[in-house]
């Protein structure tokens, strides 16, 4: 399984697909045993759900909902809202994040 470098509440820059260069807040990072991450992005790859009515939704219908894309197809965004690559740096005795782009901590 690949290391996952984007975590809740970053803000990122989708690099392909119908949403391509769109941003947005990860509002979920999806890691599940034997299949690649997946994000899901805050208002981006809006998709329409059909549901049954239930009790925590008894009048059914469709929903408007967040789809989850592939980690691979977003970028981190640095404080200048460009796309980046993330390292790390040990900075006293924690490890931080760091832009590639500009060296800041993220």
């Amino acid at each position: 399984m690949t290391k996952v470098k984007i975590k809740r509440g970053d803000n990122v820059i989708v690099t392909t697909g119908k949403n391509k260069g769109s941003k947005g807040e990860i509002l979920e990072v999806i890691k599940k045993e034997g299949q690649e991450p997946r994000v899901i992005v805050a208002g981006l790859n809006i998709v329409k759900r059909h549901t049954k009515p239930s009790a925590g939704n008894p009048q059914g219908g469709i929903v408007e909902k967040e789809a989850s894309i592939h980690i691979s197809n977003v970028a981190l965004l640095d404080d200048k809202g460009n796309a980046t690559k993330v390292g790390y740096k040990v900075d006293g005795d924690k490890k931080v994040r760091v832009a590639k782009s500009t060296g800041k901590t993220l």
